[in-house]
């Protein structure tokens, strides 16, 4: 079993010299990748201590980048702070719109 890691304690993590980031509900250390890092130890360091999921699906990383993740995985996102996404099929109602009526009753 992986080790759950609170949010709080990724934010904690927020400096190039201690880096932690969140991507996919997955808590790395990329301290010591930072320089190695193709894209800049500067795009690191601004999603340091955060979710960076979406910066890092926004570049569109290689499957090998992927792969090289797994080398800092250290635990997963605690549930309690992992966000819920609504389901597609929910509409929002509108309160001010008047009840639907059969045809048969206009």
């Amino acid at each position: 079993m992986s080790k759950e890691i609170r949010l709080a304690t990724v934010n904690e993590h927020n400096k190039a010299t201690d880096l932690w980031i969140v991507i996919d509900n997955k808590v790395y250390d990329v301290t010591k990748f930072r320089l190695e890092h193709p894209g800049g130890e500067e795009s690191l360091v601004d999603e340091a201590g955060r979710d960076a999921t979406k910066a890092f699906n926004d570049v569109g990383h290689s499957s090998e980048a992927r792969e090289m993740l797994k080398k800092y995985y250290i635990g997963d996102l605690a549930a309690a702070d992992i966000k819920k996404k609504s389901p597609i099929s929910a509409t929002p109602t509108d309160a001010t719109a008047a009840p639907k009526q059969c045809c048969i009753l206009s």
